[in-house]
């Protein structure tokens, strides 16, 4: 057990990450207290220890809220929006509104009630953006950008008492009974390649884990994490190629499934009649479509040493990506009815 009892207040603690971090917290001798929005989806394992209010906490006064706070350590923002989602223009003021305001508001009340740490879910292309300048991520697209702000603002309130790491995450694989998978979209996109004999994808790759190491490094990073830290987080790195592969055997379609990559520009000719439709939609993507193929011509990939630090622990990732898609592929057939992943 960590030497330091901890009581968590976490915002998100019924979904995917914010769950099985919940459940790690309470493995490791900490409490957990939990504010997250109705409805819980069936059959999910939601720790029955976490102390759990369902409210929507930004409706809350900062009185009520620090009342909801007062006794707990460290603050975990297991919440927010992610690129997949599509917004009118401009989109960058839904991020606002979801990954960045919350913690300008939240972040004082923690301090003033004398929290000692926060743990800030974020994501890798903030990594990217940092690693890459030349590539001009933030003025390109308004998901990065977000990002970005987002450990801005939320570094700017730590100091000698009150520590602050967001981590970078990747792709992550794994499911909850009861909620969608976010990669649905995936087989949106691929199915009408299925009757062609190959499928053409981007020449790059990801850098991935499992939910179960993203809720080790939360705990990680809530238990040792120290000053203003942006931790780029990894177990595994696979071409867009060696993915796929996985991903078409889970399809069902065998494990030999022929994936040529394609170059930047013919992936931008692909993507014209998705420009044309969110044009006419008045929708405004997160990530811009004419750059996210050079995004995906990289290999975006991290060393898992910095995972390894925060305590993430060896898990099949292949098992993770079999399990991510069977449900994905169920959801699209209208097999099964799932929560929507979006909001947490």
């Amino acid at each position: 057990m960590y030497q330091t009892v901890m009581k968590v207040f976490m915002i998100g603690g019924t979904g995917l990450l914010g769950s099985e971090a919940a459940r790690i917290f309470i493995e490791r001798g900490h409490q957990v207290k939990s504010v997250a929005l109705p409805p819980l989806p069936e059959g999910a394992p939601i720790p029955e220890e976490m102390e759990l209010e369902f409210c929507n906490i930004y409706e809350k006064s900062d009185e009520e809220i620090k009342e909801m706070m007062t006794g707990c350590d460290c603050f975990v923002f297991a919440a927010g929006v992610d690129e997949r989602v599509e917004a009118p223009a401009p989109v960058y003021d839904l991020y606002y509104k979801c990954n960045i305001a919350p913690l300008k508001r939240l972040l004082p009340i923690c301090k003033e009630i004398g929290m000692k740490n926060a743990v800030i879910l974020g994501s890798y292309f903030a990594y990217l953006a940092k690693e890459r300048p030349d590539m001009k991520l933030t003025e390109k697209h308004p998901y990065i950008r977000s990002r970005i702000d987002q450990e801005e603002v939320a570094f700017s309130f730590a100091d000698d008492s009150f520590d602050v790491a967001v981590l970078e995450l990747p792709y992550i694989f794994g499911t909850q009974p009861g909620r969608k998978p976010v990669w649905v979209i995936l087989i949106e996109q691929i199915k009408r390649m299925d009757k062609l004999p190959f499928t053409m994808y981007p020449g790059g790759g990801t850098a991935m884990l499992t939910v179960r190491q993203v809720g080790e490094v939360i705990v990680g990073a809530a238990e040792q994490s120290k000053g203003a830290k942006a931790w780029p987080i990894s177990m595994y790195n696979q071409t867009w190629k060696e993915f796929l592969k996985i991903v078409y055997a889970a399809r069902g379609m065998g494990e030999n499934r022929k994936i040529i990559s394609v170059a930047p520009w013919m992936m931008r000719m692909g993507l014209g009649g998705v420009k044309k439709e969110y044009a006419e939609k008045g929708i405004e993507s997160g990530i811009d479509v004419d750059g996210l193929a050079d995004i995906m011509d990289i290999n975006l990939f991290i060393d898992r040493k910095y995972s390894v630090e925060l305590g993430a622990t060896e898990d099949d990732i292949r098992a993770a990506i079999f399990d991510s898609i069977k449900v994905s592929q169920a959801s699209y057939d209208g097999k099964v009815k799932l929560l929507e992943m979006k909001g947490e």
